[in-house]
């Protein structure tokens, strides 16, 4: 039987979307291939790494009838990126094998029964169904997947928590030393508060998945499962289970110094100084004074560097110390061109957002130097 039949690019395309979670090796070897689910003219292709499961269909030609196999997913995806883009390829199933041909290639690669295949058991209980422009969700996932830790004892800071209350769609992300806040409006009120913490695999894979276009992405949430729906995908993943931190403590209020300067400028300065820092230290300290922002690094070899920025500022004198990558992390994050600073004195942490923007907020402990 030939599973389908269709230019290189079409099926690779098609593959790419659901292999990202993947694994090359795996306690269950049955988990590195791709469930291909052949119905009349449509293919459908569906990863799951017992903790998320991608699906997406497609139609790529071939003999209409049903069948169902599993491959090698990644690599059938290597062969193809193999051959020339415009190629037609050709895969024929017979015999627990499946044969890929293009050109005068051709690969004949062992499948593994479709049964065998640990479906993700979907929730029953999922709540309302909401949804923004995938661009809006790309931006705001881009906005604060910086500031989420990585292997962190307290398993619920390891991803981003995403808020539906009335019409505001929220997404907090925090490593215990920063938090980032991104808002964006929904297209209808949702009924009820949704709250969730999507791991950090899922963050990284929506990432690579959503499209800069206005297209909807569809969100459900349940007590331990997301549900997402765009572009002919869906994408389904647990959640992370326990209770993220009230992050509105943490934004402070009413700091009475501030200051709006260039974002470019400024971080062009930090990366300068960031050069002379140690590598376990990446502390600079910063001077603030009326006209003027200073910034110095120093390190073990008893080298260092020094910056000095002209800015319109009229507040209190604060010399105050950060973590260099911290600071630079949000402004190679954002796009706009101006920046706004926001701090009381040296201890307490500062607050940077956008002007004429309330979607935004960055908060940064800092640092004894």
């Amino acid at each position: 039987m030939i599973v389908l039949k269709a230019a290189q690019a079409q099926v690779l395309e098609a593959l790419q979307s659901v292999a990202g979670i993947v694994e090359r090796r795996h306690t269950l070897p049955i988990l590195a291939n791709v469930l291909l689910r052949k119905n009349g003219d449509s293919i459908e292709f569906t990863t799951s790494d017992l903790e998320i499961q991608v699906r997406t269909h497609a139609t790529l030609g071939g003999d209409a009838g049903q069948l169902a196999t599993t491959v090698g997913a990644r690599k059938l995806i290597d062969i193809l990126r193999a051959l020339p883009a415009d190629q037609v390829v050709t895969l024929s199933a017979a015999a627990n094998k499946l044969t890929l041909q293009g050109g005068k290639s051709r690969f004949t690669l062992q499948t593994l029964p479709a049964d065998d295949f640990p479906l993700v058991n979907e929730s029953v209980d999922f709540g309302p169904t909401f949804s923004v422009p995938q661009k809006t969700l790309r931006d705001l996932v881009n906005q604060v997947h910086f500031a989420m830790a990585v292997h962190d004892i307290r398993y619920y800071l390891n991803g981003i928590l995403f808020i539906a209350e009335g019409r505001a769609l929220t997404l907090v992300a925090t490593d215990g030393h920063r938090l980032a806040l991104g808002q964006a409006q929904l297209e209808a009120e949702v009924p009820t508060k949704q709250e969730v913490i999507l791991p950090r695999k899922t963050v990284l894979e929506l990432q690579r998945l959503l499209r800069d276009e206005e297209t909807p992405i569809e969100m459900r949430f349940a007590n331990n499962q997301a549900k997402f729906s765009f572009s002919g995908m869906e994408f389904v993943t647990k959640l992370v289970e326990g209770k993220f931190p009230d992050y509105n403590r943490v934004i402070p209020r009413n700091h009475k110094n501030a200051l709006v300067l260039g974002r470019a400028p400024l971080l062009a300065s930090l990366q300068r100084a960031a050069i002379l820092t140690s590598e376990k230290f990446k502390g600079v300290r910063v001077n603030l004074e009326p006209g003027l922002l200073r910034i110095a690094s120093s390190n073990a070899e008893q080298e260092e560097a020094k910056e000095e920025l002209e800015v319109d500022y009229h507040g209190d004198a604060i010399d105050i110390g950060f973590n260099v990558t911290y600071l630079i992390d949000v402004l190679a994050n954002m796009s706009q061109e101006m920046v706004k600073l926001e701090l009381q004195d040296s201890s307490a942490s500062v607050l940077i957002s956008v002007p004429d923007q309330t979607g935004f907020k960055y908060v940064v402990m800092p640092m004894r130097i």
